[in-house]
């Protein structure tokens, strides 16, 4: 997957759309030289709409369908109608104002996936944060933002939080380290409420929280925070995120998720397990 800065930023029906159309393309026994004669293209903008690179213009999938051999009309308008659903924007459009173009295509991911497994050592995971400890977040990551932009992302991460708690929600498997909850962010009493958030969170079905102890020592992910997603379409393999100050990426190929997957397995086995989450916590929020 690219780079979340190429582009407009996918939704996942869009990607699962454009894999959808390399299949049908690879099953026709066409190269993408000879799907993009059959739309008067270069290849590179089929290679760009199978990685959901660019918008998916309707008259554009229409001929590739034909091109491709999809003609029965019940099946080809059923695709027609998912890829006009594609386009259109997801609910966090309307915080495209704040919202970094990378961030996106993350928001996308984390709202279409039924597993969601991360690595944090230095913040607690914005679905399980408070808002005053997403306030002085942001605030200390954004120290020149007008409040008003910082209220905005505050609104923003809220908002992505009710996906925990819809019908059908993901499961969310944390591994966080000890600092997260050792350095104080926004002062004792911010602190203090964060902690006993987590230790409510831990009574959610769907929410596993591991803390990495300071006596673990090392382990196989000190480089840096990422996030895995698992979905329940079998068009999209799982996707690994990092981020940087200035950009997010986005990893599908098999070999580089599976590095991520190892790595965040044996930080499983190596931190306390879930069952001692809630003690620790307790622990923690009286020292606090």
């Amino acid at each position: 997957m690219a780079d979340g800065r190429a582009g407009g930023a996918p939704t996942v029906l869009r990607v699962v759309l454009g894999k959808r159309l390399q299949v049908l393309r690879e099953r026709a026994g066409l190269s993408f030289e000879q799907a993009g004669r059959a739309l008067d293209v270069t290849h590179a903008t089929i290679r760009r709409m199978e990685k959901a690179e660019v918008g998916l213009k309707i008259p554009y999938v229409e001929k590739l369908l034909t091109t491709y051999g999809v003609t029965d009309p019940e099946e080809l308008e059923g695709f027609l109608a998912l890829a006009r659903e594609a386009n259109k924007p997801g609910w966090w459009h309307r915080f495209r104002d704040v919202l970094p173009e990378w961030f996106n295509t993350f928001v996308s991911l984390e709202g279409a996936a039924n597993l969601i497994r991360a690595y944090e050592p230095h913040y607690v995971p914005g679905l399980l944060q408070t808002e005053d400890y997403a306030r002085a977040v942001l605030r200390a990551g954004l120290p020149h933002a007008a409040q008003s932009e910082i209220d905005r992302l505050v609104d923003l991460r809220m908002e992505r939080q009710a996906l925990l708690r819809r019908p059908d929600p993901p499961m969310l498997w944390v591994v966080m380290d000890e600092t997260v909850l050792r350095r104080p962010i926004g002062g004792s009493g911010i602190m203090r409420t964060q902690v006993v958030a987590l230790t409510e969170a831990t009574d959610m079905p769907n929410v596993r929280l591991q803390i990495m102890p300071f006596e673990a020592g090392p382990h196989p992910a000190m480089y840096g925070p990422f996030h895995i997603f698992r979905f329940p379409i079998p068009e999209l393999p799982d996707i690994a995120y990092t981020e940087t100050l200035v950009s997010g990426s986005y990893f599908d190929e098999r070999d580089d998720v599976a590095a991520f997957l190892e790595a965040l397995d044996r930080m499983c086995a190596q931190a306390a397990p879930a069952q001692s989450t809630q003690a620790m916590l307790s622990g923690i929020c009286k020292e606090i």
